[in-house]
């Protein structure tokens, strides 16, 4: 199953370390985000560390394990969809996941925790806890 993650996913996945963290290593999905998505996640540093009392070092260890798990796909790759993207993208700051997804074909998904990107009919959107249902892990 091919899933885009969301920012807020790996933000739970680092700041909960449960079941979100767990699911990143489950085999049958293959991962894959805009490549700015390592970025955003360095813009939160401060909060990141703040809420899992992680060091510096620690979360650099930890963002490296994740990023093993995530192919990384650079703008350029997908940039012909982002035209489309941000017609049916429902959040404009989100249109970079939709291009991404849209890129990689009509069964992919985005993995996201935010409801109002279901607010269209053109691409995937399941959460954490729909992934849960559909893997048979809950």
């Amino acid at each position: 199953m091919d899933l885009v993650v969301d920012a807020n996913i790996l933000f739970a996945a680092i700041i909960s370390r449960r079941t979100t963290a767990y699911l990143f290593f489950d085999e049958r999905m293959q991962l894959f985000a805009p490549g700015f998505l390592f970025e955003e996640i360095a813009l939160h540093k401060g909060e990141i560390l703040g809420k899992t009392r992680l060091t510096s070092e620690e979360l650099s260890l930890v963002l490296e394990v994740f990023a093993k798990r995530i192919s990384v796909v650079p703008i350029e790759e997908f940039a012909p969809f982002l035209p489309k993207a941000e017609k049916i993208c429902p959040d404009p700051k989100d249109a970079a996941y939709f291009a991404l997804a849209l890129w990689l074909g009509p069964d992919a998904k985005i993995w996201s925790n935010d409801k109002l990107l279901k607010n269209q009919k053109e691409v995937k959107v399941i959460t954490t806890g729909e992934l849960l249902s559909l893997l048979g892990t809950n």
